[in-house]
């Protein structure tokens, strides 16, 4: 059987492409009633959410201050300093959403695919973030600060994986 170079060709790049992972980059729309804003680097929920959403970011307010910390909130929750992923943790458990710590590797298989209506996290093979109510919540990339804030700065996402919470 003779296949054209050019069927070959084809078919290599679907193999190529269809791998690849594409992710908008994090942007900040403000819609009100919908999306949370800052007051002095706190986040402040949209009257409308729902208590768990409201939840989420009384959570990520309580790690605010806490400097950044490799590994940190992965032995326990409660952690004197958060990497990225154990901030992430530590948010998601406070919603009664996660028992265990875990990774940004591991957070790429966490929930739902895709972004959620209410809460997206962001993973990939090495850092983490969250979006609650439209804002970031993240450990870099941010204002020259290391360790869990709020922002409202847009982001890259490439090779990152959009994962949600059942019904959020």
């Amino acid at each position: 059987m003779y296949f054209r170079p050019a069927f070959l060709l084809c078919i290599l790049l679907g193999f190529l492409l269809g791998g690849c992972v594409s992710t908008p980059p994090y942007t900040y729309i403000y819609i009100p009633g919908r999306t949370a804003t800052l007051e002095n680097g706190y986040a402040v929920a949209p009257d409308r959410a729902p208590a768990v959403v409201k939840d989420a970011i009384a959570a990520g307010n309580d790690l605010i201050g806490k400097p950044y910390r490799y590994g940190g909130g992965h032995q326990n929750f409660f952690d004197t300093g958060y990497d990225c992923s154990g901030a992430v943790s530590y948010v998601l458990h406070s919603i009664g959403r996660m028992n265990t710590p875990t990774p940004s590797k591991e957070l790429r298989g966490y929930g739902e695919n895709g972004p959620g209506s209410w809460i997206t996290i962001y993973a990939s093979q090495g850092h983490s973030f969250l979006v609650v109510a439209g804002l970031r919540f993240d450990t870099g990339y941010g204002i020259g600060d290391h360790g869990p804030h709020w922002l409202t700065r847009g982001r890259p996402a490439d090779e990152f994986i959009r994962r949600h919470p059942n019904g959020l």
